[in-house]
C-alpha cells in the first residue's frame, strides 16, 4: 500500500477498518494530541467510509468546548489532560457523529506542557458506546514518558485504534 504513515499504524488501522466492517459498525473519533493521525490512519484504508462517520480535531479547550460540547467547568476543574475531559470528548464525538462507538485522545505530546503530576507523555483515552451507560465511565490514562513528539503520537494513535476494535477483537 502506498503511505506515508508508519507500517504499525496502518496495520492496526486495517484491523479496525475490517472488524467494524465485519459488525456493521460505525466508529467516530475526536483528537487532540494526535491532531487527526487516528483519522489520517483508518482513512488510508481503502473502504474506509463504509465504517468511519467522522473526526473532531479539538486541540484547543475552545475547540473542546464548541465542537463536542466539553464543559468549562469540566475543562477548568480536571484539565484538558484528565479521564473527565477525554469522557466528555467521546461522549460528545458519540452524540454529535451518529456513530455506534467514539474514542477520544487527550495528551501531553511535548516537548513542552508537561507537569509533575502531568508529565510529557500522558496521554489520557476515553470510549463511549451508543446504548451504552454514560454513568459507566470507560476511559484510561497511560503514561508513554518522553518519547519524543512523534513517538508519543504514534502509541497514543496505537493504543486508540485498538479501543475501536470490537471485545472480541481487542488485545
Amino acid at each position: 500500500m502506498d503511505t506515508i504513515l508508519p507500517a504499525e499504524l496502518v496495520a492496526a488501522a486495517q484491523r479496525v477498518v475490517d472488524a467494524n466492517k465485519a459488525i456493521g459498525r460505525h466508529i467516530s473519533v475526536a483528537e487532540s494530541c494526535t491532531g487527526g493521525l487516528v483519522a489520517a490512519a483508518i482513512t488510508e484504508i481503502p473502504g474506509s467510509s463504509e465504517i468511519f462517520e467522522r473526526g473532531f480535531v479539538t486541540y484547543s479547550n475552545d475547540a473542546k468546548i464548541d465542537m463536542l460540547k466539553v464543559s468549562p467547568d469540566v475543562l477548568e476543574t480536571f484539565g484538558a489532560v484528565s479521564i473527565a475531559t477525554a469522557w466528555s470528548m467521546a461522549q460528545g464525538a458519540l452524540e454529535l457523529s451518529g456513530a455506534d462507538i467514539a474514542v477520544a485522545i487527550t495528551g501531553v505530546a511535548g516537548p513542552d506542557g508537561g507537569t509533575e503530576k502531568k508529565p510529557v507523555g500522558t496521554v489520557v483515552f476515553a470510549r463511549a458506546e451508543k446504548g451504552g451507560d454514560p454513568g459507566h465511565v470507560v476511559a484510561d490514562r497511560k503514561d508513554f514518558g518522553d518519547l519524543g513528539r512523534g513517538g508519543i503520537r504514534l502509541q497514543a494513535a496505537l493504543c486508540a485504534l485498538e479501543l475501536l476494535l470490537p471485545a472480541s477483537e481487542g488485545p
